[in-house]
């Protein structure tokens, strides 16, 4: 990489980088137009010519310039007659508005003296780029990054803006060109921190700028490649080589041409950054994520003493040529995995001084940890920012491992589901250790260190049961309390537990506890291997609680959710929220429960299905686990239309929704009612999956379609359809005419919004077919609509029209305002299409007046996104741009993250209609970013469409190439009628 940038010629004395002037001190720029303030107040600096003259003078810093000089200076070689006195009267006039002292006459000449700490802009910049220059030597990349974008924000405008002189003219192109090698700097710290894929635009952007700075050229190349775009980068070094040719005559230099080489060669070393992003709000010095050791951890010597010397092998891997350290513990659920992977990782901490790595992988429950979304985590921890995590699993493991290289890190991967959930995760480089604990071996786990845990001996177990009693307790009842670890299976988790109750109740004996044990009705033949001795020790402290505790315990393991809020705790089981947070600490004080996070309880897993099993059958009732579901339920639908409402005033959904019992919670914010949303969304989609009886779905699936903005931000849609395809299966198991339509809607709006307009139109006809069977007018309102967006997008406009015109109809008739709005919205894009850009507008303007007038942010940003198409093709390109951007706002505010995208693809396409065509690239590559993984392939290749047509419009065909080449394939894939207009391109750009 080049070094850093140039400085300046001029310098004062001193240091003052982040000083503050005194609020009367004199501030002059001249990174812009050439301004001086007196604290707040803006000076008069006069005529240009007098500006001039001041600026020549703060240019000097200090330093005296003659007459002669600023003659030269003004004027150059072609003075006026009188030039010695006008310089003389612009410098009186610039005394009487400058503090005294500060405009020094001497030896003919003038001098600017006097100023504070950081008065001149000028000054503030090269003190910034000194620090951050030193920052950087240091190593520290994040606070020079922060120094230089500092410092380039002093700039405003072109410097000594409508200054006249040729000093000024060659100060313009002196001070323009170090602010390009301070931006050339903090970009190739931006690639040194992994933030490649945000670069590209910037950098695409610049290059159209300054077309033959082989710097930004060489930049550009090195991150598309690094964002996975080789054919890209490839294609800016032809663009390049052709231009210097055409424009200079010469060849790229070496440092471009040794680039291009390395990406032929997929050069490793080029696909990571040297440094490992990091961003001093999130970076721990160094991960210390190990939980807390066990303070009464008993036995398991000989284990210890195993892990140990193979954890200890780590630091020698070096010498013996090994790679990393890995062993796999298994054994039955309560054997004390955990416990003894936990304390053998703080006995070897010393051994990995930058840090240890914790997580459970929940691989015994119903949905294990995913493995991308383990990375996400250990990365951030690591000191990775968000920006700079890539979203495949491949790209964060490959990213994970390069950012442990050279480090010595202990991850403890707890509770795996299998080697495959495993694999992803490990460091796979010297001088790193994984300890990973399942309840299965792990024989397909190359190269790992198989330990198998069985259950304690005799002794060992005698020796926690007394650590937790107490001596005196146990020294007295021997015998009984042989019989009490025997009865346990000698299973820790069990000892613990059971050791745990007696240790609590003063009053109870050993043998008390034994008897109660001997009671095989209780015990549920805790003797046998596996689950059933987890069983029977759970049996017991059960059996300890108060009912109160009981009826909470047996209740909360109901959900499939992996944890569960306060709220939703007091739902379940139908008490205010004071007095279930009391019930749920005290579970959580028997270890019958965990507290996740304020506010967030959770159930082991063994215990979840342990509780289960006892309301299977101590629920005298079997309405009451009926009634604590149903009021689950009911809390999360009646919440979610809540949020739903306060999204979108005046949308009749909400007075279409089956009614419900039990409340929910209610926000007077936007923004807590979405956090709630987005935090509850996995627990929220377990309870609709799980909400299949026939007194259930239909509020299973109101509650899925009153949570639509999950599918619509991208943020789950996934498992928003998956959740989806389950409650229609189950509609039609039940033949329930209603729910099936209402659940076909939300398939359908899953499926346009992934791109699959095939599958979305079938299943929106279908809800069209079902809802009229059973006569809900809604889902035919809402199908309808989609209908004719999907007909848009597949070119069949009368199709469409037809569609749209129903919607229209059904929503007035249905009194649904927003309903009709976003219709009348979409009705104008047909328009657009078929060539009627007036009435288009019309329609458009229309729909976002109705919006506006009921407050509804959200769907009004979705209006201004139609109005801006139809403005765009109208030729109001201003007044497009302006509707564009409110909706990108909002957008952006409300995290919908799909519809940000797409807005600033049509923001790429006003720029392309304007000639606007660096800001076009700019805007197609920031689409392109926020639609990676969302919106699937036929979004992406319209925004490919535009980045190509922008990149051949500012001379760099070769990528344009690419990207068009890559839209046509997409398109061809999916059969689409853009195809056509693609090779249109393609052949244009080859004819150029």
């Amino acid at each position: 990489m080049d070094g850093g940038p140039r400085v300046p010629e001029q310098r004062r004395s001193g240091s003052a980088a982040s000083a503050i002037a005194e609020p009367a001190a004199l501030r002059f720029s001249v990174l812009g137009p050439v301004r001086a303030w007196r604290g707040e107040e803006t000076l008069n600096t006069g005529s240009p010519q007098q500006r001039a003259l001041l600026a020549a003078l703060l240019l000097r810093e200090g330093r005296t310039a003659t007459a002669a000089e600023l003659i030269d200076a003004l004027w150059g070689g072609e003075p006026p007659s009188q030039a010695l006195a006008a310089l003389r009267t612009y410098a009186s006039r610039l005394r009487k508005i400058l503090d005294p002292g500060v405009l020094a006459s001497e030896s003919g000449g003038y001098a600017v003296r006097s100023l504070g700490e950081g008065a001149l802009d000028l000054a503030v910049a090269q003190d910034l780029a000194a620090e951050a220059e030193k920052a950087r030597s240091a190593g520290d990349l994040c606070h020079a990054r922060e120094v230089l974008n500092r410092a380039l924000a002093l700039w405003d405008g072109e410097p000594l803006a409508g200054v006249p002189g040729p000093y000024a003219d060659a100060q313009r192109v002196r001070l323009e060109e170090w602010r390009l090698q301070l931006l050339e700097s903090r970009l190739d710290m931006d690639l040194e921190q992994g933030c490649h894929a945000e670069a590209v635009s910037e950098l695409t952007a610049l290059t159209a700028a300054h077309p033959l700075r082989e710097r930004l050229r060489e930049l550009l190349m090195l991150a598309l490649y690094r964002s996975g775009r080789q054919a890209e980068a490839l294609a800016v070094y032809a663009d390049t080589r052709r231009l210097l040719a055409e424009e200079l005559g010469v060849d790229p230099r070496p440092g471009l041409r040794e680039l291009q080489q390395r990406i032929l060669q997929a050069d490793p070393a080029l696909a990571e950054p040297s440094t490992p992003a990091a961003e001093p709000a999130v970076v721990p010095v160094r991960p210390a994520q190990l939980p807390a050791s066990v303070p009464d951890f008993t036995g398991r010597s000989a284990f210890v003493s195993e892990l140990s010397a193979v954890l200890a092998s780590a630091s020698e891997s070096s010498a013996e040529g090994r790679v990393m350290a890995v062993s796999a513990l298994a054994g039955i659920g309560g054997v004390g995995k955990t416990t003894l992977a936990v304390h053998v990782a703080h006995r070897a901490r010393p051994a990995f001084p930058d840090g240890q790595l914790y997580v459970d992988l929940q691989g015994a429950g119903p949905r294990p940890a995913e493995p991308e979304t383990v990375l996400g985590s250990f990365l951030r921890a690591l000191g990775t920012a968000d920006s700079a995590i890539p979203d495949s699993l491949e790209e964060r493991a490959a990213l994970y491992r390069s950012v442990l290289d050279g480090r010595r890190v202990l991850v403890l991967l707890d509770n795996a589901k299998d080697a495959a959930q495993v694999r992803p995760l490990l460091p796979g480089t010297e001088g790193c250790a994984a300890l990973v604990t399942s309840r299965v071996r792990m024989l397909d786990l190359a190269g790992a260190h198989l330990v198998d845990l069985d259950v304690m001996s005799p002794d060992e177990a005698l020796a926690l049961f007394t650590k937790i009693v107490g001596e005196e307790r146990v020294a007295a009842e021997r015998e009984a309390a042989l019989d009490v670890v025997a009865a346990c299976g000698f299973l820790p988790l069990a000892i613990r537990i059971a050791a745990s109750r007696l240790a609590a109740r003063r009053t109870w004996t050993v043998s008390v506890l034994a008897a109660k044990l001997a009671d095989e009705r209780r015990r549920l033949d805790e003797l046998q291997a596996g689950d059933l001795a987890v069983k029977a020790t759970f049996e017991l402290g059960y059996g300890q609680l108060e009912p109160a505790q009981a009826r909470a315990f047996r209740l909360l393991g109901l959900a499939d959710g992996p944890d569960m809020s306060l709220a939703a705790a007091a739902a379940v089981l139908d008490l205010p929220a004071e007095e279930t947070e009391d019930l749920l600490e005290s579970l959580v004080d028997t270890s019958l429960l965990e507290s996740a996070a304020p506010g967030r309880y959770r159930f082991h897993d063994l215990v979840r299905l342990y509780a289960r099993a006892c309301a299977e059958r101590d629920e005298q009732q079997p309405q009451e686990r009926e009634a604590a579901m149903s009021r689950l339920l009911d809390f999360y639908l009646a919440t979610a239309a809540g949020v739903y409402a306060i999204e979108r005033p005046g949308d009749r959904l909400v007075d279409h929704l089956e009614p419900t019992e039990y409340p929910g919670l209610v926000f007077e914010e936007r923004h807590r009612a979405q956090d709630w949303l987005y935090s509850e969304a996995i627990c929220l989609l377990a309870c609709v999956r799980q909400s299949t009886r026939p007194d259930q779905l239909r509020r299973a699936v109101d509650l899925l379609w009153a949570a639509i903005d999950l599918a619509e931000s991208g943020a789950n849609s996934k498992e928003y359809e998956a959740t989806g395809t389950a409650v229609r299966a189950a509609a039609q198991s039940c033949r329930d005419e209603r729910a099936e339509a209402r659940a076909l809607v939300t398939l359908a709006n899953g499926h346009h919004m992934s791109g699959r307009f095939e599958l979305a139109g079938q299943e929106a006809a279908e809800a069209v077919r079902q809802a009229e069977v059973a006569g809900d007018p809604l889902p035919q309102c809402w199908a309808s609509n989609m209908l004719g967006v999907i007909a848009l997008y597949q070119s069949r406009y009368d199709a469409g029209e037809s569609h749209l015109t129903r919607a229209i109809e059904s929503f007035r008739s249905a009194g649904d305002r927003p309903g009709e709005a976003s219709a009348l919205c979409n009705l104008s894009r047909i328009h657009l299409a078929t060539g009627r850009t007036v009435s288009a507008v019309s329609l458009a303007q229309q729909g976002t007046d109705m919006y506006d007038d009921m407050g509804h942010a959200f769907k009004g940003a979705n209006g201004r996104y139609a109005l801006g198409l139809a403005l765009t093709q109208s030729g109001q390109l201003d007044l497009a741009t302006e509707r564009l951007e409110e909706a990108r706002a909002v957008f952006r505010d409300i995290r919908q993250r799909l519809w940000e995208g797409m807005t600033l693809f049509r923001l790429a396409e006003v720029d392309l209609a304007a000639r606007r065509l660096a800001q076009a690239a700019t805007n197609a590559e920031s689409a392109l970013t926020l639609l990676r993984g969302i919106g699937g392939e036929w979004r992406r290749g319209n925004v490919l469409t535009a980045l190509g047509r922008a990149l051949s419009g500012i001379g760099q065909s070769g990528r344009a190439q690419v990207c068009l080449q890559e839209a046509l394939s997409i398109f061809e894939a999916l059969g689409a009628p853009e195809a056509d207009e693609v090779r249109a391109l393609l052949r244009a750009s080859a004819v150029v």
